[in-house]
């Protein structure tokens, strides 16, 4: 069992890629994490009052999330995997969240996309795969965004002596 953590992105879609690549055939777990309004707001540091339904926000976001989740085991599906969706609400981190999902299905790797953020934007925002990387108790497979790769290897070309 491999979990791949799922958002939607092209990150997340090179990473399903990569992962029915690395793992023909495997049962996967594909992982869209959510969070809550009320959390959402706390990080982001909005101090301003809003009228919102939190319940209807929140259960919004759950559905847009299950939807990601079966996008992506779709995805997987399509390319080889067995794959099935879930979500999971962030509490902590999503790095935690991930985490903890892994556990709860008893994944023996996980796979992640990578945003190719700088260094200092990580060092700044926080890295979910560095998180994954750090704190994992099984394989972690990151896998580059297709855009930092597609960059790199036009630098290559133009340095090539």
């Amino acid at each position: 069992m491999i979990l791949i953590g799922y958002d939607g992105s092209e990150d997340s879609k090179a990473a399903v890629a990569q992962a029915a690549k690395l793992f023909p055939g495997q049962s996967a777990t594909v992982l869209t994490v959510w969070q809550r309004f009320i959390d959402t707001m706390a990080r982001a540091g909005a101090g301003m009052a809003i009228a919102v339904d939190l319940d209807e926000m929140d259960t919004a976001t759950e559905r847009s999330a299950t939807e990601t989740a079966q996008a992506g085991a779709q995805l997987a599906s399509e390319a080889g995997l067995d794959a099935s969706p879930q979500t999971a609400v962030v509490t902590s981190t999503v790095g935690e969240a991930i985490l903890h999902a892994a556990a709860a299905v008893r994944a023996e790797a996980l796979v992640c996309g990578s945003h190719g953020r700088s260094e200092l934007r990580s060092l700044m925002l926080g890295s979910v795969s560095r998180q994954l990387l750090h704190h994992a108790e099984v394989p972690v497979v990151v896998v580059p965004s297709p855009a930092v790769v597609a960059a790199r290897a036009e630098h290559r070309a133009r340095t090539r002596h």
